[in-house]
């Protein structure tokens, strides 16, 4: 099961063998509680179906309580690497992953080293930087060591290394009864290879390439001796490659500077795709680079088009639910990855019942799996259907992309799916008739809540007691509506006129029996969900404020959601809790229940934004701008802790929030659509500001290349008084700038 998203792990994990005999305790860390792993600082890189957790030394430390690795299709590929000096690990002076999400730089020094002639070297005498990237299924190393004494030295320095080939859910602290085979490692010249046969048949292979060739090579150690003239520098290359298939590779050192050339390029051209953003502001320019840096490392490449992976480290791999959100946040900057995501859902849509994997004909997944663990079944994500709003999701973005962009042939292709979700709505959506859409999964081993909310108590009734399903949430019932108005608007689009009749006529009888059984008076807003029992869960929570993306809610009742929402019980001044002070669950620290989700608040806000309260959603991006200002890289975390916020303190770390994690990095540019009230109509090949405002930390803010029909516009908006400027700075050919008041 999918651990964290249904429980999240404690910091603590207990995980992994003991490491083999060979390795010293410089590979197996031995920790004291917790504090020394509490203290560590990790760093993530992604790209394609790579990524790695590091030290912020560089090293991938080993042992138990740690998940840090070279991971490939959900499975560990290198498990520990450790660079020493002597016989000692260096001392960090700085590390930081560049802005651009390539490349990890880490500078080291000396602590004072016996040498192997007997002299001893003083500290800080020799300067270690070490630079790493991905690409194309390989991690690539250079460390470059300089002497800055006047003599010189011989210097010995190694790098230690393991691979456990543990599976990315044993990593996060699963047990199994079996595994499959460690073979015999090879060694030859300046190569090392490890591998692994599975359970599953499957061999894979970490193959361990170095020059310049090592005085001594061994399957789990590189020692290497020089002598280092003053001045003078010296270069290490190592290159690390999950199932290799090249018969004649190049050299590390070319492969590295050739390797690093490709995936900035490949970057360029991804992310020239987006509109660009800039700002009066620095501190917000720095945190928009970096999301925009974020969702591109997160996007992958597929057949289908790119794909945003939900998050490093453990939802590095294709959710439904997470993609399009993401899509749904990132469609004014680049709806090619709402394309991407629509057309790889729709290969995936579910086409027969298999209760294993929570699927039924026509449903969208909820997550894909590639490792050893998922291909024998011992977890359900090998390609799993337990998500409850994905499909109607599905729609609605279907939807949100034809309005954005006017692409009836995509829509066209995709018309056969968009009819089979809705058919899944009506059938198995609703398992009891009465208009609703339930979830209750269909084995044990599937997640037990299937909302965005997944953890196990996540949905509750106001004494604390959990609710029993099947359940009905009220965002749900929302995207429902929103996802049959959209299939009527594309049917109509095709022709389809009497489907799209029919679909008015469903929404509608649905918002009629939306604002009866889930509207509570007393709480003055929706409630969190109906039991099995129809019986209301009478809990404020954040879910209320997805509602708002729809147009489900009236007028009145609009104004009464947004109100709850953003009182001080609710709106911790970081943003909105996912449940509010006083709830019976309410507990900061809980990962659904008084956190503060940076997606949930972006999400909350386009929905204020779309009724005319863009004041309310520009509080909610004051407060998450203020948020990344105060997080590592200027990066949202995927959730912090819901204390109230307190003056010069930056919001309260959740010990284990993936970061980068898609739908945060989407945060700050759908807020900021958000408030500016930004929209397109391809129609008329326009651009439109609907009521815009700048907040209060921007005073002037220039939007680059906003596309649509086929053509470009640059605009700055600058703030005068108490209302905005617009002037169109470049454009092509016919397309217009429009603001309406």
């Amino acid at each position: 099961m999918d651990v964290q998203r249904e429980d999240p792990p404690p910091e603590k994990l207990e995980v992994g063998e003991n490491p083999p005999q060979t390795l010293d305790d410089s590979m197996a860390l031995t920790l004291a509680g917790n504090a020394i792993l509490s203290s560590r600082r990790l760093h993530a890189l992604k790209q394609g179906d790579l990524f790695g957790v590091f030290d912020q030394t560089g090293d991938i430390l080993w042992g138990q309580d740690i998940a840090d690795g070279l991971y490939y299709r959900d499975t560990r590929y290198l498990s520990g690497l450790i660079f020493r000096l002597g016989d000692q690990r260096p001392v960090l002076l700085s590390s930081v992953v560049r802005e651009n999400n390539i490349m990890l730089s880490v500078n080291l020094t000396n602590e004072s080293l016996q040498l192997r002639d007997g002299s001893r070297l003083g500290h800080d005498l020799l300067h270690v930087l070490r630079s790493r990237f991905l690409w194309n299924g390989s991690c690539f190393e250079r460390i470059e060591i300089r002497n800055f004494d006047v003599k010189t030295h011989d210097v010995q320095c190694d790098l230690r290394f393991f691979a456990d080939f543990a599976d990315l859910f044993e990593a996060r602290g699963m047990k199994r009864d079996h595994r499959g085979e460690s073979l015999e490692p090879e060694v030859d010249g300046d190569t090392v290879t490890l591998r692994y046969k599975g359970l599953d048949d499957h061999l894979r292979t970490t193959r361990l390439r170095f020059c310049p060739t090592p005085k001594t090579l061994s399957s789990d150690r590189a020692i290497f001796s020089f002598t280092i003239k003053p001045g003078q520098k010296i270069l290490i290359h190592l290159e690390i490659q999950c199932d290799p298939t090249e018969e004649h590779p190049q050299p590390p050192p070319r492969a590295f500077l050739e390797g690093a050339v490709q995936a900035r390029r490949a970057l360029r051209r991804s992310s020239s795709r987006a509109s660009a953003i800039a700002s009066s502001n620095e501190a917000f320019n720095e945190a928009i680079r970096r999301c925009i840096c974020d969702i591109y490392m997160l996007v992958t490449d597929k057949k289908t088009g790119p794909y945003p992976y939900a998050g490093v480290p453990w939802y590095s791999t294709v959710f439904g639910r997470d993609g399009l959100i993401t899509a749904l946040q990132t469609l004014w900057i680049d709806p090619e990855i709402a394309k991407g995501v629509l057309q790889y859902l729709a290969m995936k849509q579910a086409e027969k019942e298999d209760p294993a994997a929570d699927a039924e004909p026509g449903k969208i997944l909820h997550e894909v799996r590639l490792g050893e663990m998922a291909e024998l079944g011992e977890v359900p994500f090998r390609c799993y259907y337990g998500s409850i709003d994905s499909t109607p999701l599905f729609v609605m973005l279907a939807g949100e992309y034809l309005d954005r962009t006017g692409d009836v042939g995509t829509l066209s292709q995709l018309w056969p799916n968009i009819t089979r979700a809705i058919d899944w709505i009506e059938r198995f959506g609703d398992r009891d008739g009465d208009g609703f859409v339930e979830y209750e999964r269909r084995t044990k081993e599937g997640l037990a809540n299937q909302g965005w909310k997944d953890s196990y108590d996540s949905i509750f009734h106001a004494d604390g007691t959990l609710a029993v399903g099947p359940i009905a949430l009220c965002e749900v019932q929302a995207y429902v509506y929103a996802a049959r108005r959209a299939a009527a608007n594309i049917g109509r689009r095709l022709g389809q006129i009497a489907y799209a009749a029919y679909q008015d006529e469903k929404a509608a009888a649905l918002r009629v029996a939306f604002n009866v059984k889930f509207w509570n008076e007393e709480l003055g807003t929706y409630v969190l969900a109906l039991d099995g029992q129809k019986h209301q869960c009478v809990v404020r929570s954040s879910n209320a404020g997805h509602v708002l993306l729809t147009d489900i809610a009236p007028v009145e009742r609009v104004e009464c959601v947004v109100r709850t929402l953003m009182r001080r019980d609710s709106f911790s001044g970081w943003g909105i809790r996912t449940i509010p002070e006083g709830e019976a669950r309410y507990n900061p620290m809980a990962y659904h229940n008084g956190s503060v989700w940076p997606h949930d608040n972006a999400l909350i806000a386009m929905g204020f934004a779309r009724h005319g309260y863009r004041a309310e959603a520009a509080r909610i991006f004051e407060a998450l701008n203020d948020a990344a200002l105060y997080s590592d890289l200027r990066r949202l975390p995927e959730l912090f802790c819901g204390f109230t916020r307190s003056r010069a303190e930056g919001p309260v770390r959740y010990p284990v929030a993936c970061s980068p994690q898609a739908w945060a990095a989407a945060t700050l540019p759908a807020l900021l659509q958000a408030v500016l009230g930004l929209q397109y109509d391809p129609g008329n090949v326009a651009v439109q500001f609907l009521r815009p405002t700048l907040p209060q930390s921007i005073d002037e803010l220039t939007l680059f290349n906003l596309a649509v029909g086929g053509e470009n516009l640059t605009v700055r908006l600058v703030r005068v008084g108490r209302e905005v400027a617009i002037n169109v700075v470049e454009r092509s050919r016919s397309i217009r700038m429009q603001i309406i008041n």
